[in-house]
């Protein structure tokens, strides 16, 4: 049967030699699968300009629809959705130049990865260490930063113990 060649692209494989590799390389529709997985990456700067540089298509204005879809060389965008973009544009410029204007200041992972092993040398040499000064909201009763938090379907092991700890049975026969 011969080695195959798969094309992440495409989502296709096919027998794996010169002629075929060559030919399917060259061909319109991996150059257009290729174009497509590469907008998705696109800064939104990048579309606006794109964008305001089309033609607004016709059949997409009329019907909603258009045959030719992200190959149409027309925009597909409405006035609300380039306003939309021009707005995220501006929000993301202004984050860039102005970091401190955050309601809540992020800590980095370094930062409470220090604060947490000075907890657990304070609590085990039996001193108690202000709460006080670590306590700024964006903890959870776990102490774990909320930012981790915010990261959709972690694993079961990444996720805070339930709030009364881990029910542990004495009598636990492993095996």
């Amino acid at each position: 049967m011969g080695k195959r060649y798969y094309c992440d692209y495409c989502d296709r494989s096919f027998q794996d030699n010169m002629h075929n590799r060559k030919k399917h390389l060259n061909g319109v529709q991996h150059h257009r699968a290729k174009k497509a997985w590469f907008d998705h990456f696109r800064d939104s700067a990048a579309i606006l300009y794109d964008e305001q540089a089309k033609k607004p298509c016709r059949k997409f204005l009329q019907t909603g629809n258009c045959g030719f879809g992200p190959n149409c060389r027309f925009s597909h965008m409405s006035e609300e959705d380039l306003a939309n973009l021009k707005r995220q544009i501006e929000d993301e410029r202004q984050h860039c130049e102005n970091p401190g204007d955050r309601t809540l200041p992020e800590r980095s992972i370094e930062e409470w990865l220090t604060r947490r092993g000075k907890k657990r040398l304070a609590l085990s040499s039996e001193r108690v260490l202000d709460d006080n000064k670590d306590d700024e909201g964006n903890h959870t009763e776990s102490g774990v930063p909320q930012q981790l938090l915010s990261i959709p379907d972690l694993p079961p092991s990444l996720l805070p113990p339930p709030p009364g700890g881990w029910k542990v049975k004495i009598n636990t026969e492993w095996g």
